[in-house]
């Protein structure tokens, strides 16, 4: 009998195995058995039910031809990866139940390297992605909606814990308790990401060091992005939109050192960037727009660096708790400043103080906030340009950029 009609009847094709509803090999389950390290898995279109999860041991691809959905039936997550070199691509992933005692996920890369999940979609999974004592792992142009009510039954969409070297990037991430989570991860790249409607923070990383973040959109999230307890974090171009409540802010910096954020767009939010104990940050070339606060920088924050910024259309432009404060702002042009530039070398000849005395007044007694679009404020404000002596002198921006507005 001819080898290649041998290995069709077996569901083999050279080092592919085949699994279709009616052919010699009907599920994952055999297929992962029959494999052999450095081959493939060809799932075709149809529903694969998992009554289990399963287990990837050695390095091998699995492919969906077409809508190839792993479904699962039960509790527990879908496909549990133990082995190094191992890629998901081009599959639908389906039905994750949630569990108050278990993380269960769609995916799981336990102790492994150098995999890859790419080109899937996640739909209604507890966690999507989950990656523990990963390294050198790609995850790349997946969508994962796990939507199904409140952030209580939600786990998060993509996480990585003790984990190094990850890639990920061009993912749309709606839906989950946190889109993207990371914890005691190191020298990540999350870049080009869409992360909306997540029940709490679009972005979510704690002690995690020397990661950069690019070119995301992190957009109408419950509480917006947290960045905590962590050293040398990049975050460039990305943009924070439209994270509006009482608790809610575009990017919350809490104990973060020797940092960068630059070229940022923060528009309509609650608060764009609160910063409280964190020092020795860059915060640079960023746009603030339409927020009710752009910066609220608290005491404790010490030895940041305000620069070649752009405030525009927020009711306040920079709060604070305190009369004094480490942090410089230079070189920042401000909508609201009204000074003018007799050199004419493009930069105002007498400071700018951002902090404005209603905004202490609010810190104090939030429901003074009705009373912000009124003429007593305007006299307030004016009382504070003639005579600057209650809002902190630290915090002015001795030379403000002109511009035309």
């Amino acid at each position: 009998m001819p080898l290649l009609v041998l290995a069709l009847l077996l569901g083999t094709r050279g080092d592919t195995v085949v699994v279709s509803a009616g052919g010699p090999v009907g599920s994952l389950a055999e297929a992962l058995m029959r494999v052999q390290p450095g081959g493939t898995v060809l799932l075709r279109a149809g529903i694969h039910r998992l009554t289990a999860e399963l287990l990837v041991d050695r390095p091998v691809t699995i492919e969906g031809d077409g809508a190839a959905v792993l479904e699962g039936t039960g509790s527990h997550g879908l496909l549990r990866v133990t082995a190094s070199g191992v890629s998901l691509h081009g599959l639908v992933f389906r039905n994750v139940e949630r569990s108050f005692i278990d993380d269960r996920a769609a995916v799981t890369v336990d102790s492994a390297a150098a995999c890859r999940i790419e080109d899937n979609r996640f739909e209604r999974t507890f966690f999507g992605v989950y990656l523990k004592g990963a390294r050198e792992c790609r995850v790349v142009r997946n969508r994962l909606d796990g939507r199904r009510g409140g952030v209580a039954s939600g786990g998060n969409g993509i996480h990585l814990w003790n984990s190094t070297g990850v890639t990920i990037e061009g993912n749309e991430v709606i839906g989950h308790r946190d889109g993207i989570y990371l914890e005691f991860t190191t020298g990540t790249r999350v870049s080009r990401n869409h992360s909306t409607l997540n029940g709490r923070y679009g972005l979510h990383f704690m002690f995690s060091h020397d990661c950069e973040y690019e070119h995301n959109v992190f957009e109408e999230n419950g509480a917006g992005i947290a960045v905590m307890y962590s050293r040398r974090v990049a975050m460039r171009s990305n943009r924070f939109a439209g994270n509006w409540g009482p608790s809610a802010y575009g990017l919350l910096l809490k104990d973060i050192v020797e940092s960068e954020i630059t070229g940022n767009t923060f528009a309509s939010n609650s608060v764009a960037m609160l910063v409280e104990g964190s020092s020795r940050l860059r915060v640079t070339g960023n746009e603030f727009s339409r927020n009710g606060w752009a910066v609220k920088l608290m005491a404790n924050a010490e030895d940041n660096r305000f620069e070649g910024n752009r405030f525009t259309g927020n009711a306040f432009d920079v709060a604070t708790n305190s009369r004094s404060n480490s942090s410089t702002f230079t070189g920042n042009s401000w909508d609201q400043y009204r000074g003018y530039d007799l050199d004419r070398d493009g930069y105002g000849d007498v400071p700018h103080r951002p902090v404005r005395f209603f905004s202490l007044v609010v810190q104090e007694h939030e429901p003074a906030l009705i009373l912000l679009r009124s003429f007593f404020v305007e006299l307030l404000d004016l009382a504070e340009r003639v005579l600057p002596i209650l809002t902190p002198e630290t915090l002015a921006d001795a030379r403000p950029r002109m511009e035309h507005w």
